[in-house]
């Protein structure tokens, strides 16, 4: 089986996105895979969890009544749920979708101090991730975007430990704002402040070669060359590589030393592995650490092609 069939023999999510990305398949053969995430497999079976009130697992970041003591972070609250729905690739036009973001809209509210879910919070990783699901799913979240326009450091990215007097980016945090400025780009046009700010982030990624210190080169975190999905708001070069891709962005050559990271890890079989797993309580696992990960190896595979082609 050629690993193009075995993507293939995977769940709605990840066929519509071999169809799309690795093959010729014609525009209705894509919108009509994809359409089935709605009804099938890890999409349906989310779906299905969601509360009366559109939340799941009662809460908007953490479960509720979540005091602490789990191992890692518990992921089956609204905001992970949201986004892995995302990444899933359910239709925003779709009635489930539209259904459950009336209703977080409606019903959601931050633990840190109950604003409502689309006015976002204060810390800038779980705003981005909250510009991209609501720019996503057709909600207007300008007004965050606004915030996270004066929260960029003057190193070019942010961090959620800003408001605690930090005065460098991180990575994690860098990321997660990336994807929602893009997203709000894509569903908006976006503008010449957005524009800068994400190139901004880009540059403080780029300067760094995706993973390393830029004042001495060591590797930032060793995770960070683990590839990891569902990715939450964790960093990982996969995950910054395929931002790039989807962005359209030319091949940097700051980005070459994480390219070949990427391509070291391909099997001969032409598979790649999950390497890790972001521990804490999820609703299903959809894959397991240390075998031949269908996510990655399509997100590895979009992600060379891009590479190859454009260099």
């Amino acid at each position: 089986m050629s690993v193009t069939d075995w993507l293939l023999d995977g769940d709605p999510a990840i066929r519509w996105q071999v169809l799309l990305d690795l093959t010729n398949a014609s525009p209705d053969e894509v919108a009509a895979e994809r359409a089935r995430v709605e009804h099938e497999g890890w999409g349906a079976r989310l779906l299905a969890l969601e509360d009366p009130d559109g939340l799941w697992a009662g809460g908007a970041c953490f479960p509720a009544s979540y005091t602490g003591g789990e191992p890692g972070q518990p992921w089956t609250a609204t905001m992970h749920t949201l986004q892995t729905l995302q990444l899933l690739g359910l239709d925003p036009a779709s009635g489930s979708a539209r259904r459950a973001i009336a209703l977080v809209a409606e019903n959601g509210r931050w633990e840190h101090a109950g604003q409502r879910y689309f006015d976002g919070e204060v810390e800038p990783c779980i705003n981005g991730r909250t510009i991209e699901t609501g720019a996503h799913f057709g909600v207007d979240v300008a007004a965050i975007v606004d915030r996270i326009l004066e929260e960029r450091l003057k190193d070019g990215g942010w961090n959620c430990e800003a408001e605690n007097g930090s005065v460098r980016s991180s990575f994690d945090t860098t990321i997660n704002v990336l994807d929602g400025l893009f997203e709000f780009e894509r569903a908006t046009g976006g503008s010449a402040e957005v524009r800068t700010a994400r190139r901004g982030g880009e540059e403080y990624l780029l300067e760094r070669g995706l993973f390393r210190r830029k004042s001495t080169g060591e590797v930032v975190d060793p995770a960070y060359r683990e590839f990891a999905f569902p990715y939450y708001w964790h960093y990982d070069v996969l995950r910054a590589l395929d931002y790039f891709r989807q962005t359209g962005a030319d091949p940097d050559p700051r980005m070459t030393e994480a390219v070949a990271d990427v391509r070291s890890k391909q099997h001969s079989d032409g598979r790649w592995l999950l390497d890790r797993i972001h521990p804490g309580r999820v609703h299903f696992g959809l894959e397991s650490v240390g075998t031949p990960s269908r996510w990655n190896t399509l997100r590895a595979l979009r992600v060379l092609e891009w590479w190859d082609e454009t260099t």
